[in-house]
């Protein structure tokens, strides 16, 4: 089942059967370096909340894939943190797909989906320091500066986007 698609992209919900999948694009020490490795019971751990999410809210993290091949090729959705009361627009490649706009089309895409179909009066995103590539994503996306936080111990920019916005930055 596809919950969204663009032309190059089609995301689907992910799930504990993803497991293998998570552990590999993680390991990558460029993709870890701001989201973190996990191992594999970790990350059937983070895999069956986010299926829980689905169930709950109606929405959650998704596999990004690219519509001519199928290749699974990175992570997006929405994330609810119960922490913040937020919810979390969030977009993670394998580093063979950076530079292609893939992170941008498939955020616009679940900011869409957030927005219009989820009516969501605001989206966040919380992307670690030294993140240029994510802080990029969502200045071209309409996010602006919220606040410093911090996320399992690690400080991170939060930055906020609604519905407004959202519209405004469309091209």
């Amino acid at each position: 089942m596809y919950v969204i698609t663009t032309d190059r992209l089609r995301l689907r919900p992910l799930s504990t059967a993803d497991t293998d999948w998570w552990v590999r694009l993680h390991a990558d020490p460029e993709v870890g370096r701001f989201v973190g490795s996990y191992t594999r019971e970790q990350a059937a751990a983070r895999l069956h909340t986010i299926e829980q999410q689905w169930e709950r809210r109606g929405h959650g993290l998704c596999a990004v894939e690219l519509t001519g091949t199928g290749e699974t090729i990175g992570r997006a959705g929405l994330f609810w943190w119960e922490q913040f009361d937020e919810t979390e627009a969030g977009w993670t490649l394998a580093r063979a797909h950076w530079g292609r706009g893939y992170a941008t089309e498939a955020a616009r895409a679940v900011l869409d989906w957030g927005f219009e179909r989820l009516s969501l009066p605001t989206i966040t995103a919380m992307i670690h320091h030294g993140n240029d590539g994510s802080t990029a994503v969502a200045r071209r996306l309409g996010f602006t500066r919220l606040r410093e936080d911090e996320l399992a111990g690690r400080p991170l920019t939060v930055h906020v986007l609604d519905r407004a916005g959202h519209r405004a930055a469309r091209p």
